[in-house]
Formats: structure tokens, sequence, C-alpha cells
């Protein structure tokens, strides 16, 4: 029987099977076909398309526990894509496999030249990379896209905390530290890749030990945040500068033309000092006089529902005034979230821990209430209403 190269078929169709039973593999095979047999019509019979190589060999893999037999179906295609669906649906049609029940699912038609894009797309990056780095300076004429995309490649991660930085970092006499992975994604970006990045709120190790060897420059975000940020490494590592992005502006969204500007005006410690005073040895925050979370028992519930179906997700829900979800994005993005959407959440809830950056951005977008596993905030240090698993 002929069999088709994997080279020339267009399109996969991945399946499941469940067998009530104990089968092998001839049998699922023969069932495929047999059962199969003058469904679609001459022209899509499986044994002729088999004989002229437009359908592949059909692989079966197979595994047997408790007296069940669950396994996976692979079979290429190089017809049309309708034609290959119609054969993907008519496997769907088999329900017994000699004398056993049986069910097969489709999971999905792959189509093989996504699959080749992305590896051009890949391999090509890899290679302009290398044109980059050993061709003569006329190469500087390659497009600010391909450049861009190259930069994005150079991130490496430095130290024993694994932070998100450039490659210049131990050739460099002085490094930039950024707050997240975002913000020396643009800085590489612009060129500037003596940059290291927190990769938090609280300072790892790796930028103690660095501050001690090399000019340390922080540079956070024009808010509140990022003035936390550098009172923390204050506390905890030797900062020679403290750099201040614009108000209300983020490292990661900032131009060449302003991150050059911010960098010209640089503020040294004793500077710093003068105009702001003495950083607090302790993060202080205003005390909120005690009270009661206004919350009926049918919101209480519905809170307690949604945070039990985060458990696990690493992800938040986004509720309007009246409850309803309005979207669910990754925690990771939970910041950039409430930043865009402005005053129109009423309520986040997410499967992670409330803190004060958290807790800062929610109160500058007024939102009434925080639900998570776990809060590093107190009830008392803010105005918003914080819930947990344990009082919910």
């Amino acid at each position: 029987m002929g069999k088709i190269s994997p080279v020339s078929s267009k399109y996969i169709v991945h399946s499941f099977i469940q067998v009530e039973g104990v089968v092998d593999r001839p049998d699922v095979i023969g069932a495929i076909f047999g059962q199969t047999e003058g469904l679609l019509g001459n022209e899509l019979e499986l044994r002729e398309l088999q004989r002229s190589g437009r359908i592949g060999r059909i692989e079966v893999k197979l595994e047997t526990r408790t007296g069940k037999t669950n396994g996976n179906i692979i079979i290429p295609s190089s017809l049309d894509k309708a034609e290959t669906a119609i054969i993907a649906a008519a496997l769907e049609t088999i329900q017994r496999i000699g004398p056993c029940n049986a069910k097969i699912k489709v999971e999905k038609i792959e189509d093989v030249r996504v699959s080749k894009r992305h590896f051009v797309i890949d391999r090509a990056k890899e290679l302009l990379k290398a044109l980059t780095e050993n061709v003569l300076p006329d190469s500087q004429e390659i497009t600010d896209e391909v450049a861009h995309s190259v930069r994005m490649m150079e991130i490496t991660e430095y130290g024993k905390d694994r932070l998100p930085a450039g490659p210049s970092i131990d050739d460099a006499e002085e490094v930039l530290v950024v707050e997240g992975r975002a913000d020396v994604l643009n800085l590489l970006k612009h060129g500037i890749k003596n940059v290291i990045s927190l990769n938090g709120t609280s300072v790892p190790q790796t930028i103690i030990e660095l501050s001690r060897k090399k000019v340390t420059i922080v540079f956070v975000d024009g808010d509140r945040g990022g003035d936390l940020i550098v009172k923390e490494l204050l506390r905890n590592a030797e900062i020679d500068y403290a750099i201040r992005a614009p108000d209300g502006k983020e490292v990661e969204e900032l131009t060449k033309k302003e991150i050059h500007k911010c960098l010209r005006s640089k503020i040294s410690v004793e500077q710093l000092n003068l105009d702001q005073g003495e950083f607090p040895r302790k993060k202080i925050y205003p005390k909120v006089v005690p009270r009661p979370i206004q919350i009926t028992d049918e919101e209480k519930e519905r809170f307690r529902e949604m945070l039990e179906e985060l458990v696990g997700t690493r992800g938040a829900y986004v509720l309007d005034p009246e409850s309803n979800i309005l979207g669910k994005v990754p925690t990771s993005e939970l910041s950039s979230t409430i930043r865009s959407l402005g005053t129109d959440i009423n309520a986040i809830i997410f499967d992670g821990i409330i803190t004060r950056e958290i807790v800062d951005i929610a109160e500058r977008a007024n939102i009434k209430y925080l639900i998570a596993m776990d809060s590093k905030v107190k009830q008392e240090d803010t105005r918003l209403n914080i819930l947990t698993n344990t009082n919910i």
C-alpha cells in the first residue's frame, strides 16, 4: 500500500481515541478503513487516497490501563483543507473497535506550512544576527524592525537570581538597574546594553553584590511605585545615582530621545537626600481607621466562587461595578490592565498575593475591592477593601 512522504503533506489530523476494552493498533487501523468505506464516496475513499499518495501512513499510538485503551491517531494529508476536514470528521463516526465501544475525537488539524513558516522566521533571525555581527559597517542599512528583533535576542539571565539583563553587565564600569524585563527590552532596543532588572519589588542579592563592584544607577518609572523602589534600593544596596522617568510614564514606553534625556539628568544619592530628605528606614503608610467591609452575602459568595476558579491558574478576573467579569488576564499583566482600564473597575480577583505595589495602583484607579489568596498589606493601611481566602 502506498504511503505519502511527511515532507509532501500539507495538513496533519490529530485525534484522540478512547476504547472500552483492550485493542491493538491493527484493530484501530482496520476499523478506520472498514467503517469509513463507502461513507464519503469513491473520490474520498481512504484506501484509494492512500494508494494515490494523498493520505499518508496512519500512525496509531495506544496505551492500555485497567482494561481500557487510550491513544492518539495521526493522519497526514495532502488534500485541500475542506477535504481534509471531511476525512477528519469521518473518523468521529467510528463507535466500535472490534467488540468494544470506542470514541474518537479530533483535537486539531495542523497546517504543516505554518510550522515550516515559524521555523523559517526563527532561522532567519539567527542568520541575520550572525550577519550583523560579522559583516562590514554598511549592514546598518538593515531595517529597523529586524534590528529590533536582534536586540530582543540579546537579553540574558544574570547572576544566581537569573535576572533579565543586557549582555554588557560584566564589561561595563556602570550598570543601570530597572524595574522589570520590559524595561530591559526597551533599553536594549535603543542600544543600551549595561542594564539589569530587579524582576520584582524586593532587592535580589545579585543586585546588592553588583552595586558593591560597579557604579550603580537606578532608573525607575515616574510614579509612586518607582519612588518606593528607589528607597528600598538605598536601604539595601550601594546606589550611586537615581533616575526617574517623566511623571506618569514607565521606562518600558520611553522613546530613545526621552531615555537619553533622562540619563543626562541623573541625580547623585547626595543630591537626592538633599532635595527630598533622608529616606525612612522602614516603609511608613498612613493609617486608615479600621471599618467593617460593606459586602453582601451574595457578593461574598460570588467572590469566593471566582477565587476558587482561579486557584492554580496564575490568572485574574477584572469586574465592573455590577460585579460582571470584564475579562481574565495573567497576573503578570495585572498592573498594566488596571492602568489601561482606569476607573471602570470595581473589583480585582486574582490567584496571588496582594502587595503594596498592586494596592497603590488600585487606589489610583479607585477600585473598591482586591480579593486574592493572601495579602502583605493590612486593611488599616489602605482605603480599599481587602479580602482573602481566610476572611471571604
